[in-house]
């Protein structure tokens, strides 16, 4: 395999199926064997997943946003559950760990005890984002992926990689088969966010943006194939 500890990247969204709200148990089932495929190759796999299939920002303009965030995590916290428990199901080995403090339902984060499941082979949930308001899933992913020395973020999208300029929108958007951090934050292309780009940059951790509309290209990127963009920490 190309990469050996991998961090990979979901949308909420993912497990939405057509109504792109809740969960679809088909997505959910197909998301928890794509994770068992993976780990079937013998990778240190971690995953984090977002919670905009329920919860996307502070929709109330009256609401506080740490009030807001904090539902957000909650939202993590099912997504990450609700597919631990899939995989769980194709006798899988996995843990959610989470940011935030839930004792009854999660194990709390912790640096070191993260590494030693990867280790032994266990699949890990990363759950609650990086605990605190104003850091956004990816920020959560690019944290953990440096916590845990990852080889890489694979970043799963319902796009095929980076473009110049949206492709939903433009017909003659152009996409990138390999562009710089530096690059992406200069150009204003909407990938990770600041502070996600900033943990990678300064990690040397390349990340790697690719459309998840075939499960199957998790494992053809593991393979060594050139799927979707490769965005390189240094220039």
């Amino acid at each position: 395999m190309k990469y050996n500890r991998v961090m990979l990247k979901l949308s909420g969204e993912s497990l939405a199926g057509q109504s792109r709200t809740g969960i679809d148990d088909a997505k959910v089932q197909q998301t928890a064997k794509m994770i068992a495929d993976i780990h079937a190759l013998g990778i240190e796999l971690s995953v984090v997943i977002g919670g905009g299939n329920f919860w996307r920002g502070r929709t109330n303009p009256h609401m506080d946003r740490v009030t807001a965030d904090q539902i957000g995590m909650l939202a993590t916290t099912m997504n990450a559950m609700t597919v631990a428990d899939a995989v769980s199901k194709l006798k899988v080995d996995c843990r959610v760990l989470n940011a935030i403090s839930m004792p009854t339902i999660s194990e709390p984060y912790i640096q070191k005890k993260a590494i030693r499941y990867l280790e032994n082979n266990t699949v890990l949930f990363f759950a609650g984002g990086t605990g605190s308001p104003f850091f956004s899933t990816d920020s959560g992913a690019a944290l953990r992926a440096a916590e845990i020395s990852a080889d890489v973020v694979l970043k799963a999208t319902q796009v095929d990689g980076v473009y110049d300029k949206d492709p939903n929108k433009y017909a003659d958007a152009k996409r990138y088969s390999e562009i710089s951090l530096s690059e992406v934050m200069a150009k204003g292309l909407n990938v990770v966010d600041s502070t996600a780009a900033a943990l990678c940059r300064d990690n040397n951790i390349p990340l790697i943006v690719f459309s998840i509309e075939d499960s199957n290209n998790v494992i053809r990127i593991l393979k060594g194939e050139n799927i979707g963009t490769i965005v390189n920490p240094q220039d």
